[in-house]
């Protein structure tokens, strides 16, 4: 056998949405791209704002000695000055400082430089399903066990189900909010409580718990709805973002982490970060996307533009009889299946050139996601091709 066991075992397992992805191309090069419906992968339609074109433009031809050779592992001083700055306001704490951000090469990136630096071999890690089904092989690239705990029919924290997860080998809880696959925004009130179960399970371990908060979405939420800081309400917080949501730069891989300041070990952290961004193999965020960030803090693609699909879209499925949550933010819907077999379901939707990808790879089972940061094209073609495969299951 060429490759690892384990490797062997998480192929078997590994991500649905790649799956479907890889199934749309060789649909698409069968029947033509105009007749395929792939709602498979998150990846913005939408382009950057105009002032990233400007400053690639700029920047790029600039004449600077060493703009493409290395710098310190956490990334450019200025550079993390202005994402601290940004941070500084959004979340309300003062001491925030270019310290206490390290640049990334996105928040897959971040997620991992975190992981590594915070767990010893065995330490637990809690995780809300449904979830990002990369997770899994984060923590377990640092030797952590991830214990997923289901959340309420709404897809919000059920507390009650986190408390009694708790051991005394928990060292992190990580949440993804607004939340990939099923749109959810946990509210202030909600992380204030979890903040709370947090603090009295460490006094009860004697041991620091950290809360993770993977925010890549943070500012694609839609009717109003707010992200609530996890910096202002846990002192031992860390943030995990990229850019390749909010400005549509998926492919750039530029991303950070941002370390509470009130943390009582938070120099500590950071430096032990500093150096798994090293060992991990990233060694720094890619240097002219760290320069371009810079000057488009506060910056986003147009969200109104994705609430609109999300509208378009659920208004359509709502009206065939289908039955989901209507999403606070993201650009995914998580749709209940007509029946308990999803991955029969999403095959049965395939057959009429739709894809989408089984609620099972997100430990959702008997729910189907779909992606929405799509042309509007693909969704009002798709329509007839929901409505016939729902009509089809409704018979039985």
């Amino acid at each position: 056998m060429a490759i690892s066991k384990k490797i062997q075992g998480f192929l078997g397992s590994s991500s649905w949405i790649r799956k479907m992805f890889e199934e749309g191309v060789s649909l698409k090069n069968q029947y033509g791209a105009a007749n395929v419906f792939d709602f498979s992968l998150g990846n913005p339609n939408l382009e950057p704002p105009l002032r990233f074109k400007e400053l690639l433009r700029l920047v790029a031809g600039k004449d600077i000695p060493g703009m493409h050779g290395y710098m310190p592992n956490a990334g450019y001083p200025e550079t993390r000055s202005a994402v601290a700055s940004c941070l500084r306001k959004e979340h309300g704490v003062l001491s925030l400082s270019a310290e206490h951000i390290i640049m990334t090469c996105g928040a897959g990136g971040a997620l991992n430089v975190i992981l590594k630096t915070l767990l010893d071999p065995g330490d637990e890690v809690i995780i809300p399903a449904p979830f990002f089904v990369e997770y899994r092989f984060y923590v377990d690239n640092s030797g952590g066990i991830t214990k997923l705990v289901k959340t309420k029919e709404d897809f919000s924290l059920d507390l009650g189900e986190i408390d009694i997860t708790f051991t005394e080998k928990t060292k992190v809880v990580l949440i993804n909010s607004p939340n990939n696959p099923t749109g959810k925004v946990y509210g202030e009130a909600t992380i204030r409580e979890l903040t709370a179960l947090i603090e009295e399970k460490s006094r009860l371990y004697r041991k620091d718990i950290y809360l993770i908060s993977d925010e890549p979405y943070r500012d694609i939420v839609y009717d109003g709805v707010k992200v609530p800081s996890i910096m202002s309400a846990c002192k031992n917080s860390v943030i995990a973002s990229s850019y390749s949501k909010s400005l549509s730069l998926a492919g750039e891989r530029i991303g950070f982490i941002a370390v509470n300041p009130e943390m009582a070990d938070a120099v500590e952290v950071v430096n032990g970060m500093i150096l798994c961004n090293r060992m991990l193999g990233f060694v720094n965020a890619p240097a002219l996307m760290q320069r371009i960030v810079s000057g488009m803090q506060g910056e986003r693609v147009d969200v109104e533009e994705y609430r609109r699909k999300r509208d378009m879209l659920c208004d359509g499925l709502s009206s065939f009889g289908y039955r989901f949550t209507r999403p606070e933010g993201a650009f995914y819907l998580f749709v209940r299946a007509p029946i308990e077999d999803d991955i029969e379901f999403v095959r049965a939707l395939q057959r009429r050139k739709i894809l989408t990808v089984p609620g099972s790879g997100f430990e959702g089972a008997g729910y189907f996601r779909i992606a929405y940061c799509v042309d509007d094209a693909t969704i009002i073609n798709a329509m007839e091709g929901f409505r016939q495969t729902l009509k089809e299951y409704l018979k039985f």
